[in-house]
This record gives structure tokens, C-alpha cells and sequence, in this order.
């Protein structure tokens, strides 16, 4: 019995085309900083957070736009940011009512 010789293995794919003929650039620079600071306003720098809150939106516009890597990275840096701006709000409202560790701030 005899056999036919096997068809050509299909030549090889490096990644595909993207729709509009370029590969998307990496992950978004804007979303990685929008983590480190969402992260440093959650541990030590309260409005920091602001900043985390800008570039995660911004992050996200672009990277829905470009098709860029790094949504998740811009959507942790907005939630970090938006939660270091809770804890900054309820360390002014407990220093301007005097409560939590503030208590005994200015006492002599």
C-alpha cells in the first residue's frame, strides 16, 4: 500500500495583522502610572490620588482608542486612586472634629 506524501506544513504566523495594519505599542504608560499612583496615594499621600483618578480615565480613552495593553492597570490605579481619596476625607474629618488619633494632638 502506498501513500501520498503529506501536504506542506502552513507557513508561519508572527503575531497576525491588526486591522489597521499596525501592532498595538506595549502596554499604555499613562495606565502604569495611573497604579503607581493610585498605590502611593493609598499608602502615604492622600491627593496623590487625584492624579492616580486622572490617568486611570485618561488611560482608559486611549487605550479603547489605540487598542494598547494595560486596562486593568488603569482601572486598579482609578480605584486606588478613588479610595485614597475616602481616606483622605475621613482623616479631615476626623482631625477637624478632633476624634481618632488626632484626640490628644494638641493637648499640653
Amino acid at each position: 500500500m502506498s501513500y501520498d506524501a503529506p501536504p506542506p506544513p502552513p507557513p508561519p504566523q508572527y503575531g497576525g495583522q491588526s486591522p489597521y495594519g499596525q501592532q498595538p505599542q506595549g502596554t499604555n504608560q499613562k495606565a502604569i502610572w495611573a497604579l503607581v499612583t493610585g498605590i502611593v496615594g493609598l499608602l502615604c499621600c492622600g491627593p496623590v490620588g487625584i492624579a492616580a483618578i486622572v490617568m486611570g480615565r485618561q488611560a482608559q480613552a486611549e487605550i479603547a482608542q489605540t487598542g494598547q495593553q494595560g486596562a486593568g492597570m488603569a482601572k486598579a490605579g482609578l480605584i486606588l486612586g478613588i479610595i485614597a481619596l475616602v481616606f483622605l476625607v475621613i482623616n479631615l474629618i476626623l482631625f477637624a472634629t478632633g476624634g481618632g488619633i488626632y484626640g490628644n494632638l494638641f493637648d499640653n
